[in-house]
């Protein structure tokens, strides 16, 4: 076996690799366990690669899994500008899926020639206890509940570091730009106010909140409009902690949270529904399917206000189930163009009335819990680990660019359940729906 000569330092050996995925106009820099370095020294952004084990992870996975599980494992590590850094390596990025590595065969062969040179060829090391590993059917129930279990159920206190006191983890609306008195936690109540406003609630409604999460939208809903809220989750530490929310918050009489799949949910009619943030987790398969059985638990003339994140239109790329938001971040979780959504809500009878895009405010809200996480970086180490606190920063920072760039959106769809010959019973005009909350 090769060994490391006295006269090659370990940059020198890996820059072919480095060149190969990342190209030769180095946007970043890159410092090797050894001391020795290549590329731009005063960039924002460093990569660090820590051990020579990261190498032997990208030997037995040459793809972004093998990325991916040596940066969770620590094995290497950014220091710097996260938020410039990835902005840079946009420009090395192939058409529009923005930051990221090149792993085609030219990577794949200078992985093997760097793991020869250095004499680190020996069994794969284990993946990161954090690394997602599901079984079952896709999106069966099971399934399902393992997913939201791997992402949610990761300690509340992770949570509220990175979220803040709203405990809200969808995109906030940002009425006004963050500020000393416009904060997160206001921006997060005017999304609530919005959606409220979008729906009618008003005193006695009962409503439906699908995927409540920690149950910020039932509390408002409740507290403030006086609305009847059943609110399902499949996480019980959400559930567990809304519950005590709600009576803490005075309003248990008029919320029930439960540990349910919205499939199960068999006590309609309910006079609206609100869906945020949740049917990322549904995929294309079960859209008609959510649509329908959304449909079928709203009386006529009840509303349904769907919020959530969408990829851009055009062809499907291939479901990677080796890429780093599949394995660390939101396992089996699937995005699909706005359209699909808006064909599946008409399919199953649903009038469509209002589309509404809060791109630009989920950028906002992403750069927030960023600064969020980097404030109490200690503490959500203490709280779950360094590899899950390297996971969110990462995962966000390239998220808020991805939505910045219009590479993804999010959307908030108002649908209704025609009553009978067709009435919707909503207002003839967008300021009178936003006016109707209340």
């Amino acid at each position: 076996m090769l060994r490391l000569s006295s006269r090659a330092t370990v940059a020198q050996i890996v820059e072919p690799l480095v060149v190969a995925a990342l190209g030769a106009d180095l946007p970043i820099g890159v410092q090797c366990w050894d001391g020795s370095a290549l590329g731009a020294p005063s960039a924002p952004l460093q990569l660090i690669i820590r051990h020579r084990r990261a190498l032997r992870r990208l030997l037995w996975a040459p793809n972004e899994l093998g990325f991916a599980r040596a940066y969770v494992s620590g094995d290497i590590d950014f220091e710097g500008d996260l938020f410039a850094g990835l902005d840079a390596l946009e420009r090395v990025a192939l058409g529009d899926h923005g930051p990221g590595v090149t792993v085609d065969n030219a990577t794949k062969a200078a992985i093997v020639r760097c793991a020869i040179k250095l004499g680190i060829i020996g069994l794969p090391p284990k993946p990161p206890v954090e690394e997602a590993r599901l079984a079952g059917r896709l999106h069966s129930k099971g399934r399902d509940k393992s997913a939201i279990t791997h992402h949610y159920d990761v300690g509340n206190a992770f949570y509220r570091i990175v979220l803040g006191d709203s405990m809200t983890y969808s995109c906030a609306y940002w009425a006004r730009e963050p500020g000393p008195d416009f904060s997160l936690g206001d921006a997060q109540l005017a999304k609530c106010d919005l959606i409220a406003a979008k729906l009618g609630l008003r005193e006695g409604m009962r409503i439906l909140d699908v995927g409540c999460g920690w149950g910020t939208f039932a509390l408002h809903a409740a507290r403030s409009y006086g609305a009847r809220v059943v609110g399902v989750t499949l996480s019980q530490e959400q559930a567990s902690y809304a519950t005590k929310r709600m009576a803490d918050g005075g309003v248990a009489e008029l919320v029930e949270i439960r540990v349910q799949d919205y499939r199960d949910v068999r006590d309609g009619p309910f006079a609206a529904i609100s869906s945020i943030g949740m049917a990322e987790h549904v995929g294309a398969a079960m859209l008609p399917i959510y649509a329908a059985d959304l449909y079928a638990l709203l009386a006529p003339q009840g509303r349904l206000l769907n919020h959530a994140i969408s990829r851009r239109p055009g062809p499907r790329t291939e479901f990677s189930r080796t890429s780093f938001i599949d394995r660390y971040v939101f396992p089996d979780g699937e995005l699909e163009p706005l359209g699909m959504m808006v064909d599946a809500l008409e399919s199953a009878g649903f009038e469509v009335r209002d589309v509404e895009s809060l791109r630009e405010h989920y950028a906002l809200t992403l750069r927030e819990w960023v600064a969020n996480l980097e404030r109490g970086w200690d503490d959500a180490v203490r709280e779950t680990s360094a590899a899950r606190a390297r996971i969110w920063r990462l995962y966000m920072a390239g998220s808020a660019l991805a939505f910045a760039a219009n590479r993804i959106g999010v959307n908030q769809v108002l649908a209704v359940k025609p009553g009978p010959r067709g009435v919707s019973g909503l207002p003839k005009t967008r300021a009178e729906l936003l006016n109707t909350a209340r």
